[in-house]
């Protein structure tokens, strides 16, 4: 499956058949895709099209215009990269390369036993969720990821995902069910949706993340897409710990996991 992988990869401006990939790989087209998806979480299609949009994204972010991205990352016409850059982005790809010109993201701040804790969302959901000790800092971090982004005035939608998440913090939610608007390779949103199966109150090593995905040496991986996670809590990368039981890495900080946990535990 990697050398699967690395055909895609090196072929993205192409149609990858399932008959040509099964070739290069010594499988037949069917037993390929069964192998395939169950290791991934996706069919080859579905993993080159999150790499094609993967390319999009970087030649965007180096200020390249939407035609040469378009082109570079082998989609046919406009209307096909934007049919499904709306889910990847968040935005249409001329906003997300121009800093989320035009995008309207609403944000609003609270207090909470960790301090501080941003929620933003554009109409179409909750796409970042931090923490930190000052709001003045977690406002300017989703100005840095959209810099021409009009940040709205919260409205009463945003104020309702900010209360669950200030109770879930709390422990007096335990289920956190909200709309989601995040961009993802197709490795990462496998790896967060795996994360969003944890239990409350319970925690999961990277390897066994990594084995719940099918991929049982990724462990590494599963590390890297948990400390990308741009929505704590929503996707309780705080659940998985090290093999040892020991905390591990937090993005937000190894005293708020701990106390994540323990608050988790106490709820339970």
């Amino acid at each position: 499956m990697r050398r699967a992988c690395a055909h895609i990869d090196a072929n993205l401006d192409a149609p990858v058949t399932l008959r040509t990939l099964g070739r290069e790989v010594g499988l037949s087209p069917a037993h390929l895709q069964r192998v395939f998806s169950k290791a991934l979480g996706v069919s080859p299609r579905q993993y080159q099209e999150a790499r094609r949009l993967d390319r999009v994204r970087t030649t965007l972010r180096d200020g390249k215009p939407v035609t040469h991205a378009l082109h570079d990352a082998g989609f046919g016409s406009s209307s096909r990269l934007y049919e499904r850059a709306a889910k990847h982005f968040g935005m249409s790809p001329a906003a997300y390369g121009r800093g989320g010109d035009g995008a309207e993201i609403g944000y609003a701040v609270a207090r909470c036993p960790l301090g501080c804790v941003l929620v933003a969302a554009t109409p179409k959901g909750v796409c970042s969720v931090r923490l930190g000790a000052e709001e003045r800092a977690l406002v300017s971090a989703v100005r840095d990821e959209f810099p021409s982004a009009r940040l709205a005035p919260a409205d009463r939608r945003l104020h309702t995902f900010l209360t669950r998440i200030v109770r879930h913090i709390e422990g007096r939610q335990p289920d956190l069910d909200l709309p989601l608007d995040v961009r993802a390779t197709a490795f990462q949103r496998r790896v967060w949706q795996a994360l969003q199966r944890i239990p409350y109150g319970e925690t999961r090593s990277y390897g066994e993340v990594a084995r719940a995905i099918g991929r049982p040496t990724a462990a590494r991986a599963v590390a890297q897409a948990c400390a990308t996670n741009p929505v704590a809590l929503a996707v309780p990368c705080h659940r998985v710990v090290r093999a040892d039981g020991a905390m591990g890495g937090y993005r937000w900080g190894a005293q708020r996991k701990r106390a994540l946990l323990a608050a988790e535990r106490s709820a339970s």
